[in-house]
């Protein structure tokens, strides 16, 4: 979906319509959910602060995010997925991979399936679709993203390594700003400087995600469109207001964050025995620790001691804390140390006198 969050908000108030607007909190440490295309002329993105967007763009509205009315019109989209195909892979509220090789109607082409969606959900939501076409995930995401806004990218199998030759490393899945700058580095600028490296070189610089590269950048990506999927952690983050120092701000903020992450874990009847805290500092620095237990971690008892025991590992005396996450991971069928997938958490808390760290 273009501008997702943004849109249904001017879709639902005429008069945020054509004006520059972010979705998120207006808060000193808040980030921008999504921002309007009248507010990226100006430089405003996802995930800036909303301090900094606010300087970009002196005129910008924010607008405080409305989940529920997201949730509801993501499931209005799903239907219209269903009508052609039960293959599908969501990736995010507004965003999915759909395997039309086999579809209900019947139809041949895929660009056909994709315009006939695109016209659905802008009759059925009145928002607008951007949608790419490819043989494979990788390259159908890439075409999702070139023509936005309402944009319908078709990228063909004999076209594909061309394609990919020209395109900037910065575009390819998995390729984020610090991995961006070591090819950088390396001289690896596009696509096809890229492919002309050895993959044994790539996974030397890289580890397994070289493999993955090479792949890419030879238009190989042989993932399936899952429509199912086993969930390998739940966990839950939240963002400090002000940077905290203090043993009983910490305690509390601790505590609150094992409930929310409780109350996840009861939502899905998760099972898990690994329990990791992720710390940032004020600099930005980021820590993880982890243990895990005997037992699967279900309840507030089962949790909050290990994590005391983690965060007693955690110097922030004099390295005040932005940031506290935690994860519940390990089922019984993933694989150990599974990366948790972390989730921002948003919660009210009274503020602490003695936390006054700018």
């Amino acid at each position: 979906m273009d501008q997702f969050f943004a849109a249904v908000e001017q879709r639902d108030n005429p008069q945020l319509r054509g004006k520059p607007i972010a979705v998120g909190h207006d808060a000193e440490r808040a980030v921008v959910s999504t921002a309007s295309y009248e507010a990226r002329r100006f430089g405003v993105h996802s995930a800036q602060s909303i301090q900094v967007a606010k300087r970009l763009c002196p005129e910008l509205i924010i607008v405080e995010p409305h989940f529920q009315r997201y949730k509801e019109v993501s499931a209005q989209l799903h239907d219209i997925f269903h009508d052609y195909t039960d293959l599908i892979e969501p990736i995010s509220l507004d965003e999915a991979f759909l395997d039309v090789t086999e579809n209900k109607p019947g139809m041949a082409l895929g660009v056909d399936i994709a315009r006939e969606i695109k016209k659905r959900i802008r009759e059925t939501t009145g928002l607008t679709a951007s949608a790419g076409v490819s043989y494979c995930k990788f390259l159908a995401k890439i075409a999702s993203d070139w023509r936005k806004p309402d944009g319908l990218t078709v990228i063909h199998p004999d076209r594909a390594l061309n394609f990919i030759a020209q395109l900037k490393v910065e575009k390819i899945w998995g390729v984020g700003q610090k991995t961006a700058d070591k090819m950088h580095r390396l001289g690896i600028f596009t696509g096809a400087d890229l492919r002309r490296i050895s993959p044994t070189r790539l996974i030397q610089e890289f580890g397994k995600m070289g493999a993955m590269f090479h792949d890419f950048a030879n238009g190989i990506d042989n993932r399936p469109v899952i429509s199912e999927w086993e969930r390998k952690s739940v966990s839950c983050e939240q963002t400090f207001e002000k940077d905290i120092s203090q043993n009983a701000a910490i305690t509390i903020h601790l505590y609150q964050t094992v409930l929310e992450l409780v109350r996840r874990i009861e939502k899905t009847n998760f099972e898990g025995k690994t329990l990791t805290l992720k710390i940032k500092f004020l600099d930005f620095q980021q820590i993880t620790r982890s243990i895990t237990a005997q037992k699967i971690l279900r309840t507030k008892d089962d949790i909050l001691p290990l994590a005391k025991q983690l965060m007693h590992q955690v110097e922030f005396q004099s390295h005040p804390i932005r940031l506290i996450g935690l994860a519940v991971s390990n089922n019984s069928n993933a694989t150990d140390h599974e990366e948790p997938r972390w989730t921002e958490l948003e919660l009210e808390f009274e503020p602490w006198p003695e936390d006054t760290t700018p």
